[in-house]
């Protein structure tokens, strides 16, 4: 039962739950912090690790805490497991040394394992939407606007070329039903904005030509994806498309970035303004995720992606006279929350359906095979749609758009959850993007050929200091 103010008759001014926990049961709030705080020390110590290894063994440190993330999640360990994924409060190691610490019955330790769940994965999201802050922050809009109709071009291509290739190869070869073809096709659209971001800022090539046309062409990827999985989810609900929801989500995309781009110089003034009259703590990284946070508020309110909002946030503040200093003060931030997302990613994936050994897993492994190389193959040829930029490392561009990460999880979780998937197919999309997500990082290496410390080719711009996380 619910804590109700009105069955205890305290007046509603003196119910204040804490926000996080509102949730959970009144008297299981105590037990949700703590498995909250200890799922944290673990998160942190498993990024750290992963990162430090991975940097040591000479690949990007986001594929150690995404590795890391694996080894305590549900292929492995069971440390940090989600509902989402399947699992039970009993398959949680967390959730036993609660129960047997504070000895809860089994409907509360259900109980409890949902809120703590649902608070990661708030923490998760709000480091994502840090991350892209800070991306939008290191991100010059100056170049992004003269790679612009570049990375609409690399954008379009990355959409349509995999969705294509994948859709009618599941119909043709494997006589996949047109809806969930439809559907498997619309995964291989997604790209993970903030896994490219991260290992592009590790290498310093952020602001590099090949740099800004990824994330730019991430960026547009990310609203094509959402406009193209707003399609196939009406579509796998009621087998039509809804029209106009696909118009208002074209329109109100466009809209939202195009507006915050052009309205970024009339609120870089306001914000020096204020900032100049603040004299306390705080005075500008506070009103700084004011204005983000309203801007990934905006973004989920109008049905887009509040990491939108945060990316257009961090380019319009990138404009500011305190930009500078704005960076330095985001870094400690984002080095808290942006680990949370990287592990929890990798704590999701399920490397259990690769297991060839169990029969169910075979047929998906066969669809499997042929998904990973569409989705390879149909992001790696955007390098080649760039055009009138002579030198350019257009390899690099390819595979910078290749991870589907948290995007792609979305694409498989809303697909698993309407019925259209099957198991086979299900379990081949979630091999498609667990492999594409581990082998961006390293394959992005290889494609730039050298490592950060190395100085850049002749010709080559130079490298910028690492910017997203300093070593994790």
């Amino acid at each position: 039962m619910f804590f109700i103010p009105e069955i205890y008759h305290i007046p509603p001014l003196a119910f204040l739950p804490p926000p996080l926990l509102a949730t959970a049961e009144a008297e299981n709030a105590p037990i949700v912090l703590t498995g909250v705080l200890l799922s944290l020390v673990i998160i942190y110590l498993a990024s750290k690790l992963g990162g430090e290894l991975s940097k040591r063994l000479d690949f990007p440190p986001v594929l150690g805490e995404l590795v890391a993330g694996v080894v305590i999640g549900v292929s492995a360990l069971h440390l940090v497991v989600f509902p989402e994924s399947g699992m039970q409060a009993t398959d949680s190691v967390i959730m036993i040394i609660l129960q047997w610490i504070n000895g809860v019955t089994p409907a509360a330790l259900s109980s409890v394992f949902q809120s703590q769940s649902e608070i990661l994965s708030v923490l998760a999201e709000l480091g994502v939407i840090i991350l892209l802050f800070e991306i939008g922050l290191e991100s010059d809009l100056r170049q992004l606007k003269e790679v612009g109709y570049q990375a609409t071009v690399v954008a379009c291509v990355g959409v349509a070329v995999p969705f294509a290739a994948g859709t009618v190869g599941l119909m043709m070869v494997f006589n996949v039903p047109a809806i969930p073809a439809i559907f498997a096709g619309a995964a291989l659209t997604a790209t993970s904005i903030g896994i490219t971001s991260k290992v592009l800022s590790e290498l310093g090539r952020l602001k590099s030509k090949e740099g800004q046309i990824i994330v730019g062409a991430a960026v547009i990827d990310d609203v094509l994806g959402i406009i193209v999985l707003a399609v196939v989810a009406s579509l796998a609900k009621t087998g039509e498309i809804d029209v106009s929801n696909v118009i208002y989500l074209i329109v109100s995309a466009t809209a939202f970035l195009i507006g915050s781009i052009l309205l970024g110089g009339l609120f870089n003034k306001t914000f020096v303004a204020i900032v100049d009259k603040l004299k306390t703590r705080g005075n500008i990284v506070i009103p700084a995720f004011i204005f983000a946070f309203f801007m990934a508020f905006l973004g989920n309110a109008i049905h887009l992606e509040a990491i939108l909002g945060a990316f257009a946030a961090g380019l319009v503040l990138d404009e500011t006279d305190a930009r500078s200093e704005l960076d330095e003060l985001v870094k400690p931030i984002a080095d808290l929350l942006v680990p949370i997302f990287f592990v929890t990613v990798g704590a999701r994936a399920d490397l259990g359906v690769l297991n060839p050994a169990l029969p169910e897993n075979r047929a998906g492994l066969v669809i499997a095979v042929f998904l990973i190389a569409v989705a390879i193959l149909g992001k790696v040829v955007t390098g080649w749609a760039v055009f009138g930029q002579p030198g350019i490392n257009r390899l690099a561009i390819g595979v910078g758009m290749i991870p589907r990460g948290e995007v792609g999880l979305v694409f498989a979780g809303i697909g698993s959850a309407s019925g259209v998937l099957s198991k086979p197919l299900e379990a081949a999309i979630i091999i498609m993007v667990i492999l594409t997500t581990f082998l961006a990082p390293p394959f992005l290496r290889l494609a730039f050929g050298q490592s950060p410390e190395e100085p850049p080719a002749p010709g080559e711009p130079p490298l910028e200091p690492v910017a997203v996380v300093s070593e994790a």
